[in-house]
């Protein structure tokens, strides 16, 4: 929803002020901050991944606008899990600030480190584990065991003078999980009886109704397919779904192959995992790429990156024949993994290209190959009954997936005034037990575009959709400015909008006439004079051809 707040005001001693920075009205850059008696808390600091009509741009940043002055207040930044879209923009803010404390599992850790590690960064770091208690000035946070598609995540209650909260991270309540460590609802109970007095929760499914299915019952699935796959199999899947690299691993021994992973994320992600002892590897079998293309073709499975389309990633590469594995007719693909909304283009874009040379391709959508990392409606009706919160504030997903979560809060018994669906920026102050909004932060997208952070606009992004879609026509005329008389052109160059500059040769005489009726006018600016030819190339391509490309005029006085 669109909020037109003004910036709240300071944040009165005693109370409680909750910021999202990101992760509301999309899937991605999760990010909140909590401040109360002058000190700030951070609980996660994730990226999101830039769709179709933002070219160039490799990550997407919450904006730290609102903290960039106030650093020194930060207390710590907590980690619900080693999923990029909740640590991927971690580095970024240390850039900033490298001392900042990072609290998080041992997985979720190890992840961040490896990746601070590559930007030169060495952070402190706290370890922590469902159960524990730990003091951050005013904050005092106890984290509690949930399971989602990575192992080690947490959800944190953040007890403060003013009330607590419950965030729960990313979650589900997978029953049976493979790691056999459950979401902790005795805690939550506990923490109901105690008394909730803000719940942030994850709402990536809460559209879904029912019950999220088990990861246990994805394993015989894999097992079936690898076994009936007469060549190569390729599994494609986030870089960090440990359980699923797992699952692969174990279907893959049972059925006499190797494995070898692809993807430098990849690689780094389960040798951290198999270190901590969260991924369990058979002996002998994984291989590296160079022994698994000696081995024969029924006798190998490529565990790779790419499951959501990335033009960069390997499965990608591989359907654009740009990879030392050449897909062929007999080799099946499995992509491990659900789609990101917004990622669907890029997905079908890979599975059609995958196709096209001859690959099976087993997909959620007609295979059980997948399932959420994400509680659906019916496990969010449990815990909100559980909890019986006072407030609720849907977080992590996109509108219509707050509208759903907060539906559920409000048919299990919370009144509508105490059920805020809010916006990336908006202050949320808890005072007394109830919870309301404060302001709106002028929050916006900070790109990062190779080694460049922020620099990157809106407008930028306009231009390069130009260039993509309409081309680009750049004028050169050498002119005498007294009178506008052509004296070198108008030489005219095109590209992305038509193969033959001949095409231009209707427009050239009239580029000549205007301008020397602008010079007849009494123009003299050689600036006036480029609008002169940007304005008549305009009207003539847009008349002619139906097109808006960028037009780039060079005046130049001879």
């Amino acid at each position: 929803m669109t909020r037109t707040l003004q910036d709240p005001a300071p944040v009165k001693a005693g109370v409680l002020r909750v910021v999202p920075l990101g992760g509301l009205g999309e899937v991605g850059r999760n990010m909140t901050v909590f401040e109360i008696d002058g000190k700030l808390l951070i609980v996660d600091c994730g990226v999101l991944f830039p769709e179709t009509d933002q070219p160039g741009v490799d990550l997407i940043l919450p904006d730290f606008a609102p903290i960039r002055d106030r650093l020194d207040d930060v207390l710590g930044i907590v980690l619900t899990h080693g999923h990029e879209d909740h640590i991927g923009a971690v580095p970024y803010l240390l850039k900033l600030k490298q001392d900042i404390p990072v609290l998080g599992s041992a997985l979720t850790l190890g992840l961040i480190e490896a990746k601070l590690d590559e930007h030169r960064i060495k952070p402190y770091t706290l370890t922590v584990q469902e159960g524990q208690l730990e003091r951050l000035g005013p904050f005092e946070l106890e984290f509690i065991a949930v399971n989602h598609s990575i192992p080690d995540a947490l959800a944190v209650a953040i007890r403060t003078s003013a009330g607590t909260v419950l965030h729960t991270g990313d979650f589900k309540m997978d029953q049976l999980p493979l790691d056999g460590r459950l979401t902790d609802l005795r805690a939550f109970a506990r923490l109901g009886e105690q008394g909730v007095d803000l719940f942030l929760c994850d709402s990536t499914n809460a559209d879904v109704p029912g019950f999220t299915p088990l990861e246990r019952a994805i394993g015989p699935v894999l097992d079936d397919v690898i076994r009936r796959a007469p060549r190569r199999v390729i599994v494609a899947s986030f870089s960090s779904h440990v359980h699923r690299v797992q699952q692969v691993l174990d279907a893959a021994t049972n059925n006499g192959r190797k494995v070898a992973l692809l993807g430098r994320s990849m690689v780094r992600n389960m040798r951290i995992a198999s270190q901590l002892g969260y991924l369990q590897v058979p002996d002998d079998v994984l291989v590296d790429l160079k022994r698994a293309a000696q081995l024969p073709d029924d006798e190998v499975v490529y565990m790779s990156t790419g499951s959501q389309g990335e033009p960069m990633a390997v499965l990608s590469r591989m359907a654009n024949l740009e990879h030392s594995i050449e897909i062929g007719e007999g080799d099946t693909v499995i992509l491990a993994s659900s789609l990101i909304p917004g990622n669907e283009n890029a997905v079908y874009r890979v599975i059609n290209g995958l196709t096209k040379l001859g690959a099976n391709v087993v997909h959620k959508g007609n295979a059980k190959v997948h399932v959420s990392g994400h509680a659906a409606a019916g496990e969010l009706q449990y815990v909100y009954n559980i909890l019986k919160p006072r407030n609720a504030m849907p977080v992590h997903g996109e509108a219509r997936h707050q509208k759903a979560n907060a539906q559920i809060a409000m048919d299990t018994g919370l009144p509508e005034d105490r059920v805020l669906i809010v916006d990336n920026g908006t202050a949320v102050d808890l005072v007394d037990g109830v919870a309301r909004v404060a302001g709106q932060y002028d929050l916006g997208f900070v790109y990062v575009d190779g080694s460049s952070v922020g620099t990157i606009t809106d407008a930028d992004l306009k231009d390069r959709r130009v260039l993509a879609e309409e081309g680009f026509i750049s004028i050169f005329v050498a002119i005498d400015p007294a009178s506008g008389r052509a004296v070198v052109g108008p030489e005219i160059h095109a590209r992305g909008f038509a193969e033959d500059d001949e095409v231009f040769e209707k427009v050239r005489p009239q580029i000549v006439a205007a301008l020397l009726e602008a010079g007849g006018n009494g123009t003299t600016d050689l600036h006036a004079y480029s609008q002169v030819v940007r304005r008549v190339v305009g009207r003539w391509v847009n008349t002619k051809h139906r097109r808006r490309p960028m037009i780039v005029p060079v005046i130049v006085g001879a």
